[in-house]
């Protein structure tokens, strides 16, 4: 695996209160280089890191493993029953692509930390926080916008990768609670995959103890890194 440079600087966190999991310490490997080559970007995310801005991360917690990383193999997705109703709920909706944030962006993810995630360690939100997050020096995400007529309710920040979509963070309108558009969302993204011919759709970390956090097993068949490599749900398959 090779980057812009020779070596790639990898390093830990101190060990802070979890965002997630009361009363547990988090602490994070984290690499960072002025620019990651495409195709090790997604080996990275293969063995279990995430995107944050320009650095690459994942959870290295001296006593626990409750983060799971997460993907769905997008061309053996089914659609639950509850996933067809918010197709069906959602079809005044409509999607668009774009590779530029914008104002109207930023005040939704302002909104919508404000509201729904008060409690966590994205609040306060602020335009820097949110730039830092969002951008990044050697990868362009795309930013799928949601439309109600012509007004913005949803955005999924996605990076697209040669043989995957990864899920960056999505964001919508804190009153439309009804349509459930953070499912909605990981459901376009599921969607374009397939029409991109993507193999999978990247979703962070599972954590089955975490309310916020556990819901992400409801896209079947989905697999589980595990220590031996990628595990499909409801098989004893391993995959490399």
């Amino acid at each position: 695996m090779t980057s812009k440079s020779d070596t790639i600087q990898v390093g830990l966190t101190n060990t802070f209160a979890c965002s997630y999991l009361p009363e547990r310490q988090e602490q994070l490997m984290v690499l960072q280089e002025d620019s990651f080559n495409i195709n090790l970007f997604e080996q990275l995310l293969g063995l279990g890191f995430r995107r944050s801005g320009d650095t690459l991360y994942k959870p290295h917690c001296p006593h626990c493993s409750a983060c799971m990383p997460i993907r769905i193999p997008v061309k053996q997705f089914s659609l639950s029953r509850r996933q067809k109703r918010t197709l069906k709920n959602n079809r005044d909706l409509s999607w668009t692509i774009v590779t530029t944030t914008t104002d109207e962006h930023y005040q939704l993810y302002h909104d919508y930390i404000a509201q729904r995630h008060s409690d966590g360690p994205m609040y306060p939100p602020s335009r820097e926080q949110y730039d830092h997050f969002i951008h990044c020096a050697w990868h362009q995400p795309l930013l799928i916008e949601v439309h109600h007529n012509h007004t913005l309710i949803g955005v999924a920040v996605t990076d697209i990768l040669p043989n995957s979509l990864s899920a960056i963070y999505s964001f919508f309108s804190p009153n439309e609670d009804k349509r459930s558009l953070g499912a909605l969302m990981i459901l376009i993204q599921c969607r374009l995959a397939k029409l991109m011919n993507k193999e999978f759709v990247y979703l962070g970390y599972q954590i089955d103890e975490s309310r916020k956090m556990n819901y992400k097993k409801a896209y079947q068949p989905y697999e589980i890194l595990t220590a031996t490599g990628w595990q499909q749900s409801g098989s004893c398959h391993t995959k490399p």
